[in-house]
């Protein structure tokens, strides 16, 4: 199905450009006498085709259409095919022969890029993967040793031993279907062709799914919320928008030494809102400030201490996702100590311009 639609617009980009440079060119050499101009009129347009159009077939065809279009429309006899007339043949080959050349360049060109993007994206698969690599093999080790020892020594432990160990697998189960969960998120984001579904979604709903959720993991950390109290729709795909959320909270519990308050805020500006979530910790520091948003896709072969676990990762799929929703997302660092994060989405276009 895909390959037909790309075809049909193929076509219909091809037939466009060459349709309004031909009236292009009759315009110009009916009102301005500049029959001279044509030929390098009809060469942009077959560079034009050859541009947005893929593969060289297109381009192909658009040089041949318009050999056609001057030898018809502004060689004599005019209206009227004529090949016999030497003029006309050197003319046609000459126009023929710079168009291909044009064409084969600007193919060469988009291939070259193509190739570039590849090139990017299986450095950073690379990375994603020697990176995740050393996170997954710290807690998938505790599991299996802290299991082992349960079977294997079950009858000389206690039962709060057992029950420490069970704790431990089941902490570091969590840990590793929240690392999954964030990396099939940033492979779905980043796949070629896959488009975000918004669907109007109540701010006060997002937030309280997102607090129950916050809860069960951390029970005892108590958040500060401040939301509008009118009703407020935004544009969103919902599950993403709460991984959002949840992995920057997250990241606040794991990294934000000496915190002892955590506020989640959303507010309007003009036609966005903005999500803040601030806390009063040990800050970011300044080095790592400016790319904090990329920095797992950075990591080489450094061992990750799993008690330390970095949530680089957790980060890199919120820019991500809040890309794909043509947000914005930045952090920063409070003057008054902590730091701050903050993302915009789109409002609905219908919302009431009052906050």
């Amino acid at each position: 199905m895909k390959k037909y639609h790309n075809l049909f617009w193929n076509i219909i980009k091809s037939i466009g450009i060459l349709a309004g440079f031909f009236v292009l060119c009759l315009v110009i050499e009916r009102y301005f006498e500049a029959s001279t101009l044509v030929p390098a009129i009809m060469t942009l347009a077959v560079f034009l085709v050859s541009l947005v159009t893929d593969g060289f077939l297109y381009g192909i065809l658009a040089s041949l259409l318009s050999v056609l279009e001057l030898n018809f429309a502004f060689a004599f006899p005019y209206f009227a095919f004529n090949f016999s007339i030497p003029e006309n043949i050197i003319s046609a080959i000459i126009m023929l022969v710079i168009t291909i050349m044009t064409c084969t360049l600007t193919t060469q060109l988009k291939n070259q890029e193509h190739i570039r993007v590849e090139s990017a994206k299986e450095k950073m698969r690379g990375n994603l993967l020697r990176a995740v690599s050393h996170d997954l093999r710290t807690p998938l080790t505790t599991i299996c040793g802290s299991s082992s020892t349960i079977v294997e020594h079950y009858d000389q432990l206690t039962k709060a031993q057992v029950i420490q160990l069970a704790n431990g697998i089941c902490d570091d189960a969590e840990w590793l279907v929240r690392m999954v969960e964030n990396i099939l998120s940033i492979t779905r984001i980043d796949s070629d062709g896959v488009q975000i579904t918004k669907t109007s979604t109540v701010l006060e709903e997002l937030i309280d799914s997102v607090l129950m959720k916050f809860r069960k993991r951390y029970p005892d950390q108590k958040i500060e919320v401040d939301i509008p109290d009118e009703f407020i729709s935004i544009p969103m795909d919902a599950v993403l928008i709460e991984q959002v959320i949840i992995n920057i909270l997250e990241n606040a519990m794991q990294h934000a030494a000496g915190m002892t308050k955590l506020e989640l805020s959303v507010f309007r500006e003009g036609q966005k809102a903005v999500f803040e979530i601030r806390d009063n910790g040990c800050g970011i520091e300044k080095d790592r400030l400016q790319n904090i948003f990329k920095d797992y896709f950075e990591m080489k072969d450094a061992p990750v201490d799993h008690q330390k676990k970095s949530m680089g990762i957790g980060l890199a799929v919120c820019a991500s996702i809040i890309r794909a929703h043509n947000g914005t997302i930045t952090a920063s660092n409070r003057k008054d100590g902590g730091c701050c994060f903050r993302f915009t989405l789109d409002l609905e276009r219908n919302e009431d311009e009052q906050l």
